[in-house]
């Protein structure tokens, strides 16, 4: 793959003395903000992955019903998905960079606070508030933002890049984690997320770029510089824009069949498997560190089946690349009981279930593009909303579960059947192929 800008035309002479100097090396700056936006949702997909690893020891340090602890992490996941549509109209008005640098800002500080905790509603304060609305700035919006704005040839490409860096961010910081809670403390572990977090502001602020044509620039693949849209009238048009979106995109059924299967997406991966895989195995008496490289494993095949979906979702129809992935995962978890929880056993579950942990994303964003058109990008952050409304569920859920029946094994079962409901309502869409109106809710 190169990375040269594939044009004909000679390309507009950058602005930017690092622009320049890489285009006369035949990169585009287009890869740079590319890049520093993947360590940025590496680095903060991470922190929504980091409580996974913390549920032990506080029940252990505190005495905190699992119930208790999952209720304070779903409002952090709930926020998480509630944030995208306004995070798209906080990227439109202030900038990737502010926007990025004040999420990075927010999150290390509920990190910094939770040194301090003692009561519950610390930990709802610190890492449900705090933790939830600077993740949320950072989500799969700001992927969107990014290959759109960025990007007029290998957008899919990016985009399957930028969606793989975050679901794998939330599992592949887990098995450090792990080894550090259980060498040095969960205290000393989250050290490492704020030292992560500090190496991801600072490429923010050094290296991202708000539009191309700050640099100069045409987008990537493109040979005319596009001037940056005029802000919105006022913040208090910029708030209402979502809303507005809201109520017109809730007249179609596309949304709510989208909506309805990113509802379960949510609740079968961040919500489940995140949250609770580690204490799941450890009532089978697999150790932490192993549970967590069992999820690091899921990462590694989740970064191959995203950016693989983004491929296929170019070529294919994504209903029934939709029907698949859904299906596939349901069975995997109906699996999961089954496989004794040796690690032979789960490391089949690793591969089956990573490959489409969040597969289901370049297809999402594809059939919402092709059915909202321009206003794609904030209908597509109400999506997302249902997404993490679907892990918040399933994170109180399972943690209710294990209180109340002594095993998180039931909601294992909702979600894989759930997953298997999913992949027949998606298939109620019409043809993704069939032309749409750009402006038009179909």
């Amino acid at each position: 793959m190169t990375l040269a800008n594939e044009t004909l035309a000679p390309p507009p002479a950058p602005t930017s003395p690092l622009a320049a100097a890489l285009a006369r090396r035949g990169v585009h700056y287009g890869w740079v903000v590319a890049a520093a936006t993947f360590l940025t949702m590496l680095v903060t997909a991470g922190a929504v992955g980091a409580p996974g690893v913390l549920i032990g020891p506080l029940q252990k340090e505190f005495g905190w019903a699992t119930a208790d602890i999952s209720t304070a992490l779903a409002v952090r996941l709930m926020l998480f998905g509630l944030m995208g549509p306004f995070a798209a109209a906080f990227m439109n008005r202030f900038g990737l960079r502010r926007v990025a640098a004040a999420a990075l800002t927010l999150i290390a500080l509920g990190v910094l606070g939770s040194f301090m905790m003692t009561k519950l509603w610390h930990l709802l304060l610190f890492w449900g508030v705090m933790v939830g609305f600077g993740t949320g700035l950072t989500a799969m919006v700001f992927a969107a933002t990014v290959a759109t704005r960025w990007f007029s040839a290998r957008r899919g490409l990016v985009l399957g890049l930028l969606t793989a860096s975050a679901a794998t961010g939330q599992l592949a910081f887990l098995p450090l984690l792990a080894e550090l809670t259980e060498t040095i403390g969960w205290r000393g572990a989250l050290v490492f997320v704020l030292a992560a977090l500090l190496l991801a502001a600072l490429a923010a602020l050094t290296l991202l770029r708000d539009w191309p044509a700050d640099v100069g620039l045409a987008p990537f693949g493109a040979t005319a510089i596009v001037p940056p849209p005029a802000e919105p009238a006022s913040l208090g048009a910029m708030l209402a824009s979502p809303l507005l979106v809201l109520r017109e995109a809730a007249r179609s059924h596309t949304f709510w069949v989208l909506f309805g299967a990113f509802f379960v997406c949510g609740a079968s991966t961040n919500g489940l498997v995140q949250t609770h895989f580690i204490s799941l195995c450890g009532d089978y008496g697999m150790a932490a560190v192993t549970a967590a490289s069992v999820l690091a494993m899921i990462g590694v095949f989740d970064f191959a089946g995203t950016v693989g979906s983004g491929w296929l979702s170019d070529r294919y129809d994504s209903r029934w690349l939709l029907f698949w992935y859904y299906g596939l995962r349901g069975l995997s978890l109906l699996y999961l009981p089954f496989t004794d929880f040796t690690f032979y056993g789960l490391s089949l579950f690793a591969v089956f279930y990573g490959l489409d942990w969040v597969a289901t994303v370049p297809p999402t964003i594809k059939l919402a593009a092709d059915r909202f058109g321009d206003k794609a990008n904030l209908v597509f952050g109400w999506i997302f909303a249902g997404h993490q409304l679907g892990a918040a569920s399933a994170a109180y859920g399972a943690g209710f579960s294990r209180t109340a029946y002594a095993s998180y094994l039931p909601a294992f079962f909702v979600a894989g059947a759930l997953c298997l409901i999913a992949s027949a309502f998606v298939l109620t869409l019409r043809d993704a192929r069939l032309p749409m109106r750009a402006r038009a809710v179909a």
